[in-house]
Formats: C-alpha cells, structure tokens, sequence
C-alpha cells in the first residue's frame, strides 16, 4: 500500500471531484460494522496508541480511497499531529468498546471528507477568474488566497501543535488546484512559510503579510 500518512497527501490524492464518495444512513452503518472487528481493545489502544488502527485505516483506504487515511488526523496531539478533525481525539481516549468506537471512526472519515470538501470550495472562490489572462493576474489574488487559508487553518486545527503542517499543505493543494505541478507547488510553499510558524502560536498579521508577499511573489508567475 502507498503511504498512508495524511501528511503525504497531495491535492491529486484527495481532491473530491477526482474522488466522488457519499455515505448515507445505510451506507454508514455497513461501514462501522467493518471496522468494529479491526479495533483494538481500550487497553491495546492505550499502550500502542496510533499503531493499533492502522489495520482501521487500511480498511478505509481500501474501500474510500487513499484520502481517507486522515480520518483520524485529529486537532493537537492525537494519533498524529496537526489535523483538523474533533470527532476523534486519539486512540488512547476514543477507543472503548467496538460498538460504541466503530461509528466515531465513521463520524472522523465524515469529518475530514468535509474538510475536503470545503477546501475544494475555498480554492475555487480564492484563486483569480478562469478566462483572466496570467499577465493580467494581480499579485493580490495570491495574497489574498494566502492570508484566508492560512488563517482558516489556524482555526480549525486551533494552531495547536504541528499545525504548521497542514497548513502548507493546504497552500500546495491551494496552488495544486490552480494548475501547478505538485512538487513545485509544496516548494514554493516551503520557501514562503517554512521554519515562520510555530506550534500552539496563531501567526500574527505583520508575519501572515511576510508570508503571504513571499508566497505571491512565486506563485503568481508560476501558477
């Protein structure tokens, strides 16, 4: 299987109109009663913690598709670091008994499929028109697109620890989306935010303004 941490995503990986998935009433329930035998016990959860759900997160990625693999990427210091999903915490605290666990992994891969979902919706609405020529790009799209995601990020992870991380994915997928090359884009990503921001530490304006001048500054004669 490929890697399946979500921090390795890219934007082709998870994007929704790529990667159509519903889940209804009937549809969610069949899917708990898969996972309900692959959990561990409370106990094995305590003392392995993430480790004993990956035989959880194989079954997702083999049913849903590589994009699930952040079902349980949890706000702070869960499983693993950095993510947006609260319907999860970790598995030391969120695994009790299978009937009861089953449905909050449900709840999780529902949540961070939303996530997705919105993103795809922000980048829409966040980069310049279609049919605008590239000369005619203003710096200000990219700017904009920065500032909004960094700080919609910020705020769903609660800028706990690590949330650093998804953040610049965000800004790749952002760029991804827009008709970059993957690898060019967490690139340019790097350049603009790594090493700026810090665990359980929202940035300030004058930084996110650093930042988001660095990242139009590439990105808007590369998009």
């Amino acid at each position: 299987m490929s890697d399946v941490r979500p921090l390795a995503l890219q934007w082709s990986d998870v994007d929704p109109g790529r990667h159509p998935f519903t889940l209804d009433w009937n549809a969610a329930v069949e899917l708990a009663k898969l996972v309900a035998p692959l959990l561990p016990t409370a106990e094995v959860a305590a003392e392995s913690r993430g480790r004993s759900l990956d035989a959880v997160t194989r079954l997702l990625v083999e049913r849903c598709g590589r994009w699930s693999c952040g079902w349980n990427w949890s706000v702070g210091e869960g499983d693993l670091d950095g993510g947006v999903v609260e319907a999860w915490c970790c598995a030391s605290d969120s695994v009790t008994t299978a009937d009861a666990t089953a449905p909050r992994v449900v709840a999780a891969l529902q949540e961070w499929r939303r996530w997705l979902e919105e993103l795809a919706e922000r980048f829409a609405t966040l980069g310049p028109p279609e049919d605008m020529p590239e000369s005619a790009v203003a710096p200000w799209y990219w700017e904009r697109a920065c500032t909004r995601l960094v700080a919609v990020v910020a705020d769903r992870t609660r800028a706990q620890s690590g949330w650093y991380g998804h953040c610049m994915q965000v800004l790749a997928w952002f760029l991804a989306y827009h008709g970059m090359n993957e690898e060019r884009a967490k690139r340019i990503v790097a350049d603009a935010v790594g090493g700026r921001f810090d665990s359980w530490t929202a940035p300030d304006a004058v930084l996110v303004e650093e930042v988001n001048a660095r990242f139009a500054a590439v990105a808007g004669g590369s998009v």
